[in-house]
């Protein structure tokens, strides 16, 4: 796989983990929030994935069109060059570090599975009594009543 982008081996890795393929995933993330929030998180971080490797593709179209072959840029476009070379060393750095969160998160979840009796059980339990808790209301709660209005001051003329 020598042209496997890094969304590829993101969705590799997710697929492997979780042993079902990504459109199954992405549609049962939504609704798995309380039982699964590591795949919530990594679908999270899969979606900023998607959004990194499009404005991969953005940047490096524009540089290619920059830099044709047999065109000589004008001093005009150095800048802009430079400023798409750039824009692309900063969105591969993003595709990285993406990649490696999901790597983190689906070594997380094994590490989970595999500390069910081990010594590290009661942590991994804590941590995931931690993200699976759904958070509260906001507001008051419903079942205290409202304090009783105060009455509004009487008007008082200004008589001078």
């Amino acid at each position: 796989m020598p042209d496997a982008t890094a969304l590829d081996c993101a969705d590799a890795m997710i697929e492997k983990a979780w042993g079902r393929p990504i459109a199954d995933l992405e549609k049962s993330a939504s609704r798995l929030v309380a039982t699964d929030p590591m795949l919530r998180s990594s679908m999270h971080h899969r979606a900023h994935l998607v959004v990194v490797s499009n404005s991969i593709a953005v940047h490096q179209e524009r540089l290619h069109a920059l830099t044709r072959p047999g065109q000589v840029p004008a001093f005009y476009d150095l800048d802009r060059i430079t400023a798409s070379a750039s824009a692309l060393r900063v969105a591969y750095a993003e595709s990285n570090t993406a990649v490696q969160m999901i790597r983190h998160v689906v070594d997380a979840r094994e590490h989970a599975f595999n500390a069910k009796g081990g010594p590290d059980a009661e942590r991994v339990r804590a941590a995931t009594a931690r993200t699976s808790r759904a958070p509260g209301p906001l507001g008051p709660s419903v079942d205290r009543s409202a304090p009783p209005a105060a009455a509004p001051a009487p008007l008082v003329a200004n008589r001078r």
